[in-house]
């Protein structure tokens, strides 16, 4: 069993960054691909990026290629979201999300383990 808390959500203003942390209890973190994904209110949930168990690749969705990046300190137990340049349309609820399998998914249901969310809102 894993458990994940996100941490680093809030309130930024249009063009500001922000950086999200997720925290995992698992003594095994480093053999885990960590993922991002994001669901805004009456929409459905959103990939948003993810990350190899080495820190090695990264693969992101479209719309935030380029402005956000994800790291991880396995050390740590913890995988990071960077948001800069942000839009009103990355208004959502982000959670982050673990899967024990030696690729990058976009698929939700990839992922075995989920945090509880952590909420950004970006004013215009």
């Amino acid at each position: 069993q894993v458990q994940l808390v996100e941490s680093g959500g809030g309130l930024v203003q249009a063009g500001g960054s922000l950086r999200l942390s997720c925290t995992a209890s698992a003594r095994t973190f480093s053999s885990y691909t960590m993922g991002w994904f994001r669901q805004a209110p009456g929409k459905e949930r959103e990939f948003v990026g993810a990350i190899s168990w080495s820190g090695s690749s990264t693969y992101y969705a479209d719309s935030v290629k380029g402005r956000f990046t994800i790291s991880r300190d396995n050390a740590k137990n913890t995988v990071y979201l960077q948001m800069n340049s942000l839009k009103p349309e990355d208004t959502a609820a982000y959670y982050c999300a673990a899967g024990r399998f030696g690729r990058l998914s976009s698929r939700d249901y990839d992922y075995a383990y989920w945090g509880q969310g952590t909420q950004v809102t970006v004013s215009s």
